[in-house]
């Protein structure tokens, strides 16, 4: 059997365990063309509170009694896509499963040549999340060695990130 985890009511304020549903389901099979992945890491972020509202967004809410939705760190454990081979990790948004078969479309290998960075790693500093604190400063803000670069959310994800590269840059960082 598989394990999944479902929104089975749309939370009012915080949420609880009762929000959630623990589910078992029959266990994937793959296609040619397919992967099975097994989900080593799962990313829960702020912004999934805000899908549990039924509310316009920037993203669709979740539905309710499906598998929660978030960026995954998985491992290929079956594979039938001359893409894939047994044993790569990914990062992609995926559903909140135990195992899960998928086509590999959208999905991000992720690289092993530096075998002491924790896998966990692909969902913060060197996931989507240090990518925008790295684009969003050296593309957009490009603070100079020297200057002061005031980050307002320096206690969030990105932010902390932010200001990270700032130091790193000689900058004076305010958070």
């Amino acid at each position: 059997m598989n394990r999944v985890i479902t929104l089975g009511k749309r939370p009012i304020g915080k949420p609880k365990k009762e929000s959630f549903e623990f589910k078992e389901e029959e266990y994937p099979s793959i296609k040619n063309g397919e992967i099975l992945l097994k989900t080593k890491y799962v990313s829960v972020d702020p912004y999934l509170r805000g899908r549990m509202k039924e509310a316009d967004s920037f993203i669709e809410p979740f539905k309710l009694n499906e598998p929660l939705i978030s960026m995954i760190i998985a491992e290929v454990v079956e594979s039938k896509n001359d893409e894939y081979n047994n044993g790569e990790h990914i990062s992609g948004m995926l559903s909140w499963k135990q195992f899960q078969s998928h086509s590999g479309n959208g999905l991000n290998k992720l690289m092993n040549t530096y075998k002491d960075i924790p896998l966990s790693a692909y969902l913060g500093v060197l996931g989507l999340t240090g990518l925008t604190a790295y684009l969003a400063l050296k593309k957009i803000g490009t603070p100079k060695k020297g200057e002061t670069l005031l980050v307002s959310g320096v206690a969030g994800a990105v932010g902390s990130i932010v200001g990270q590269i700032g130091k790193i840059n000689g900058c004076r960082v305010v958070g």
